[in-house]
């Protein structure tokens, strides 16, 4: 199907595409932050069964699975299928699973309907980072990037006030309809994608250069020999064809050593998406209202209240890193007023951080700190909650909160944004859609780790429970420091240059490309035939038509020299 000419050239269509992925991304934060806020719902728990602590854990953890099994299908059929029809496929599978789950009238119900739509959430967060780290520019791909996660912390925030506001409501619609509510941006994503073009990696992979060219034009609202256009296109082709020489990525190579580090490089995207779910965050978001009462000893309408302020800090932290990151505020200091904001605006303050500041400061250091800030947290949390049973139980429970508050803010600003731009960028073009689909994999899996073992956690083990993730985000710190190379404001195409083995011949020069990449700092003319020369010669090698000249009526024809 054809998209839609719906937003137009240059800024409509990429604020378009940036919208689409934030509002993509809010869905998959209002789903978890939906559930999360209805567990203790007396009506819920009856239609589930009153579940103990370990069935609990399975049905929030049944969606992570789900989210697994989705991921797994975005490997294997992503690349096939593109973007829009990944796309469309993911949001019918959480319609598939939003209705019955709204509707559930028992427990098993409720679980097949969070697996299906769990399915569709993992297709979804295994594309959507991918699609727009690369239809963005090299200076604001962080930020946009970055971006979506923040978008994850509006929706977990807008999911937990609009849970808290029902929660005053009689009976089954306190639960029903927040987990309904989903369906307003299943929607609205699903009109959105219709007006959306492919990414030019992807088009030139299946042999579809014409169509790539076009689509660059479009995104800049340029012509095609235009030396941005021109220059953007070179990469992209001279990628292409060394991935063409490798040959498709399979399931053997994962940990094969080849001239880029393909296997090293999956396996750093998949750390990340570790270290992301691994430092606790999920015991959080998850179970906030239910550590509040259990652990800290609080009534369930103050869980509710400050479960919901706890997610506001998250995206607080995520959404100073965006905003900086962009070249405009590069040089520039926020003045010392930017910075005093109320509680109820600190979730968002975690998440304005990275949103802004992910291009200034790099990858690896953010991810360190927070390493590091979740570590102390953490330490602390669990010293508190050990006083339980003493006179010291209610003034150290209390005092606890302030650094679950901490947590998520440190959280939202580091570990919670940075590996969904990290990973897409540390993967080289031939792997970028399926590596990220493995790297994914690991955030459902641990994830579903964590909801299966929260309840028993806090029920069970209590302040020695938080003692485990205390060990684990200090054990991090070294890792980044010694595995993961710094790739802020760099093209993908220039990562890839800093995985490359040294000595190795990659034929470079041979290439089809090459004679296009020689013509970068000449006539744009001549380097777009050259583009286009490439482009029909891969399409000859691969038995495909060869590419026509584009018509006039779409924005003239390549020149012929």
């Amino acid at each position: 199907m054809a998209k839609l000419e719906m937003y137009g050239r240059g800024l409509g269509l990429r604020m378009a595409i940036l919208f689409t992925c934030l509002t993509a991304f809010v869905l998959f934060g209002y789903n978890q932050g939906a559930i999360a806020g209805v567990l203790e719902n007396e009506d819920f728990r009856r239609v589930v069964g009153h579940p103990s602590s370990a069935v609990l854990g399975v049905i929030v953890g049944i969606y992570n699975i789900g989210c697994l099994a989705g991921a797994a299908a975005a490997f294997m059929t992503s690349d096939r299928l593109g973007f829009r029809k990944s796309m469309w496929i993911a949001m019918g599978l959480l319609m598939i699973g939003a209705i019955p789950q709204a509707c559930a009238y028992s427990r098993a119900q409720m679980l097949a309907s969070r697996f299906v739509g769990g399915i569709g959430t993992g297709i979804m967060t295994s594309i959507v980072p991918v699609y727009q780290s690369e239809l963005c520019e090299a200076r604001n791909r962080g930020m946009y990037v970055c971006s979506q996660p923040l978008a994850v912390g509006v929706g977990i925030s807008g999911a937990y006030w609009f849970v808290y506001g029902m929660s005053f409501a009689p009976g089954s619609v306190a639960w029903r309809l927040p987990i309904a509510a989903q369906m307003i941006f299943i929607i609205i994503v699903a009109i959105l994608v219709a007006g959306l073009p492919e990414s030019p990696r992807w088009l030139c992979r299946k042999g579809l250069s014409e169509e790539a060219v076009r689509v660059l034009c479009d995104f800049y609202d340029r012509s095609e020999n235009d030396p941005k256009v021109v220059n953007d296109a070179e990469g992209i082709f001279r990628a292409t064809e060394l991935d063409n020489l490798r040959g498709e990525y399979k399931w053997s190579q994962v940990l094969k050593k080849d001239e880029i580090q393909t296997g090293r490089r999956v396996l750093l995207a998949y750390g990340l998406q570790f270290i992301n779910q691994m430092g606790g965050v999920n015991l959080i978001v998850s179970y906030v209202t239910t550590v509040l009462q259990h652990n800290v000893g609080l009534d369930r309408q103050t869980s509710l209240l400050l479960g919901g302020v706890i997610q506001v800090m998250f995206v607080i932290g995520k959404s100073f890193l965006p905003v900086f990151a962009s070249s405009n505020y590069a040089t520039q200091r926020p003045s010392p007023a930017s910075f005093k904001l109320s509680r109820g605006i600190l979730q968002y303050p975690g998440s304005f951080y990275p949103t802004f500041y992910s291009d200034r400061l790099g990858r690896k250091k953010p991810m360190m700190w927070g390493s590091f800030g979740m570590f102390i947290c953490m330490m602390m949390i669990s010293i508190l909650l050990s006083f339980k049973g003493t006179p010291q139980e209610k003034p150290a429970g209390s005092a606890s909160v302030a650094f679950f508050f901490l947590f998520m803010l440190i959280f939202g600003a580091s570990t919670n944004c940075v590996p969904w731009v990290y990973g897409p960028e540390l993967l080289p073009m031939h792997v970028r859609t399926k590596g990220n689909a493995i790297g994914i994999s690991a955030n459902w899996l641990w994830n579903f780790f964590v909801a299966m073992i929260g309840p028993t956690l806090i029920t069970d083990l209590e302040w020695k429970g938080y003692l485990i993730f205390m060990c684990l985000n200090l054990a991090f710190l070294p890792i980044l420091y010694l595995y993961y190379p710094e790739t802020a404001n760099l093209s993908l195409e220039e990562i890839d240059s800093l995985f490359m083995v040294k000595g190795a011949n990659h034929n470079s020069n041979s290439s089809p490309s090459a004679s296009a990449s020689t013509n970068s700092t000449g006539d744009p003319a001549s380097a777009v035939a050259g583009i286009k020369g490439t482009a029909q010669s891969r399409s000859q090698a691969q038995g495909q038509p060869q590419i026509s000249e584009i018509s006039e009526k779409e924005g003239g024809s390549f020149p012929s020299d």
